[in-house]
This record gives structure tokens, C-alpha cells and sequence, in this order.
């Protein structure tokens, strides 16, 4: 019989940032960044308890004030996986816990989309587990959109910054990836010993780690599109889109 694990979102928060630095401390109608992730990721109903995971002590320190459950890691890590499986660690969760990484800068989060990514865990021994959704010709040729393609059982083929798949027949359906994460937490730890793999190091892409070392990734669709913040010139923007949402009957 298959159990039920229990399952954990892990915000990562870094303050250094190439393109913004101090990004999820960005005010946002009053609020920083991080916690308006924060007060979408804990109204997903299968979450049993979100925590920012920041390397930095304004972050911390502005988390303490906002009454955003914090846990403070390592200034060196290579990615937010590893500051996601320090944290975990520091919470010491169960091995068989789902530790969801929620990306610290998608103010606009869906809880629905954490509860579509947690679902499948709930009824077979997945061990890894992301999102995508169907996008169209013209985004497919952006390469900030990491497009993804997967087999008839959800499992992904590949992930790249190119157009996949090539049309040389059909008209072709493409689907992005969006960044969001589940792992076993045993997955996640293997993840992070692992070496980065050849095709990761082609793509950069952190994902095709994975892929490389044999380690499935079911590809969960979505209707549901996301809004990131990866610019200053980003956050007028998503506090209009905050302001009509709210504004909304």
C-alpha cells in the first residue's frame, strides 16, 4: 500500500542577485517580495508548513518581522536546490517527506499549482516532479523559456532553451517549463552529491543533472502561468496585476 508523505515548501531567498540584487526584499504594495510567495505557497492545503530558507541577515531579520517562518543557511551554495536541502535538513524532515522548492520570485504563485505538483506523489512512488504548460510557436523560440517534451506517461524526454520538438512533420505542440520542484527528499539529496552532468553543463540546465544520472522527472501540466520577477522594471508590473486581483469581485 502506498503511503502518503508528508510534504514541506521550502522558499530559497538569496540577497545577491546579478540583475537585482536584494530582490525578494522588492517592495511590493508594502510587502516584501518573499512574502507575498510566502502567504500564496501556505494556502496550498497540502502543505504542511512553508519556510524561507536565505543565506542573507536583512532577509532574515525582515522575515522575523513579517512572521514568515525562517531558516538561515550557507553563503556559498551553487543553487537554490542545495540552500532548499540544507534547510530541509536543518528542519529535519522526515526522509520520506516531499519538499517542494518554491521559487522566491513568483509573487503571483498559484497555491493550485503546488497542489497539482504534490498530487501525484500522493497516489504513486514518484521521486521527482515539475510543471509545464502548453505555450505557443512564437514563446517556444524564446530561449528564457525552457521548453520541455515527455512521454505518454508524463515522464520528461528533455529539457532545452531551443524549440523542441523540430517540426518536420505535424504542426508541432510545444510546452514550457515552469520552475517549480517536488522531490522525495532522498531524490534531493542524491541530487545535490550528484556531478553535474554533460548536458547540463551544455544547456544550463540544472535539471538535466537528473536526466543525466538516470533519475525519472514526471512533468505535470498546468493551466495555470506564472509572472516572475527578474528585473527591477518587473515589479510595477506585478504590483498592477496584484492591485487588479485583489480588485476583483
Amino acid at each position: 500500500m502506498h503511503t502518503v508523505p508528508a510534504c514541506f515548501g521550502i522558499i530559497p531567498a538569496r540577497f545577491e542577485s546579478s540583475r537585482f540584487p536584494g530582490k525578494p526584499l522588492a517592495d511590493i504594495n508594502g510587502f516584501p517580495m518573499f512574502w507575498h510567495v510566502y502567504e500564496r505557497a501556505r494556502k496550498c492545503p497540502e502543505l504542511h508548513r512553508v519556510v524561507l530558507a536565505t543565506d542573507d541577515d536583512r532577509i532574515h531579520k525582515a522575515a522575523r518581522h513579517h512572521n514568515v517562518p525562517v531558516v538561515m543557511t550557507a553563503t556559498d551554495h551553487a543553487s537554490g536546490s542545495d540552500r532548499v536541502l540544507e534547510a530541509a535538513h536543518k528542519l529535519k524532515l522526515p526522509s520520506e517527506a516531499v519538499v517542494v522548492n518554491i521559487q522566491g520570485d513568483e509573487p503571483l504563485l498559484e497555491p493550485a499549482m503546488l497542489s497539482q505538483l504534490i498530487e501525484p506523489f500522493q497516489r504513486q512512488p514518484i521521486r521527482v516532479a515539475t510543471l509545464a504548460r502548453e505555450i505557443n510557436a512564437g514563446d517556444a523560440q524564446n530561449p528564457d523559456i525552457v521548453k520541455v517534451v515527455f512521454s505518454a506517461t508524463g515522464r520528461a524526454l528533455y529539457f532545452s532553451r531551443h524549440p523542441i520538438p523540430y517540426p518536420r512533420g505535424d504542426e508541432p505542440v510545444y510546452f514550457g517549463h515552469i520552475g517549480l520542484y517536488a522531490f522525495k527528499l532522498q531524490a534531493l539529496e542524491e541530487f545535490v552529491n550528484l556531478p553535474p552532468s554533460r548536458l547540463e553543463k551544455t544547456e544550463k540546465l540544472e535539471q538535466l543533472r537528473l536526466m543525466g544520472h538516470d533519475i525519472d522527472i514526471r512533468v505535470i501540466l498546468t493551466e495555470y502561468e506564472t509572472i516572475g520577477v527578474d528585473r527591477p522594471e518587473d515589479i510595477d508590473k506585478v504590483c498592477r496585476l496584484i492591485n487588479t486581483t485583489t480588485a476583483d469581485p
